[in-house]
């Protein structure tokens, strides 16, 4: 049944570390050629890279900060260049960056985790979706977030309201690709355990792993098969604008 993604090009941005490299692996074992974007982990895109070719898939590095839409439109380019075409973008960059409460945060933070979770969404499928209706089949899957479910735990709100707003944008571009054959989702994670969480204070890991009824945090490699299906089409070809959550059962909307 995946022998659908075999020969499809893919771009997934944030993929040097993480959910973002899991993906990007799990795609070249799948015999997908993928463009893996890096920013300030250059090396560490170089490195998953090389383990797309070694499983068996064909691979680029692309770099550059997806929070500016000239940026993203460049990163976009060099990754249709180096694969010929582009079947699938997986926009997945962001980051909290910064713990800040509703009475304490600053504009400098918002537009940072907005910039970076949010226009970057935006930018990087505008600048796709000439190559993705070229394609044909397009699929598109964005990371959302638990947090953008609920509303996050403390120090989240400005996070956890860019999350929701890449769901709300997920729907709408589903209906607005929908008669280009382009098919728009979203994977909402969990609390996964990823360099993502690295500074996550461990009280905040603690009320979380409370939280779940299988009684652990994830895995990125446990984000992957939610991503995979998404982008078959032999598996979710009539699946668009929807949610799948990975998270352990901490929230069942």
């Amino acid at each position: 049944m995946l022998d659908d993604l075999k020969g499809k090009r893919a771009l997934v941005t944030g993929s040097s570390t993480g959910i973002g490299a899991a993906v990007a692996k799990a795609l070249g074992a799948l015999g997908a050629h993928v463009a893996v974007h890096g920013n300030a982990n250059a090396d560490a895109a170089r490195s998953v890279a090389d383990e797309v070719r070694a499983a068996g898939g064909k691979a680029a590095v692309v770099l550059g900060d997806v929070s500016h839409s000239i940026e993203t439109a460049r990163i976009v380019d060099e990754a249709v260049a180096a694969l010929g075409g582009l079947d699938i973008l997986i926009n997945n960059a962001g980051a909290i960056l910064e713990r800040v409460t509703n009475a304490g945060f600053s504009d400098e933070i918002y537009d940072k985790v907005y910039d970076l979770n949010v226009r970057s969404v935006l930018s990087t499928t505008k600048a796709a979706y000439p190559y993705l209706k070229a394609s044909g089949h397009g699929a598109i899957v964005n990371t959302g977030s638990i947090a953008g479910r609920f509303g996050g735990f403390a120090g989240s709100s400005v996070y956890a309201s860019a999350k929701a707003a890449v769901h709300s944008i997920s729907r709408n571009a589903a209906r607005e690709f929908a008669p280009d054959n382009i098919r728009v989702n979203t994977v909402a994670p969990g609390f996964i355990v990823t360099p993502f969480h690295d500074t996550t204070p461990e009280s905040v890991r603690e009320t979380a792993r409370g939280q779940i009824p299988l009684g652990r945090l994830g895995t990125a490699e446990e984000c992957v098969g939610a991503y995979i299906f998404l982008v078959s089409p032999s598996m979710s070809g009539y699946i668009t604008g929807q949610i799948i959550d990975v998270n352990g059962g901490q929230l069942m909307p």
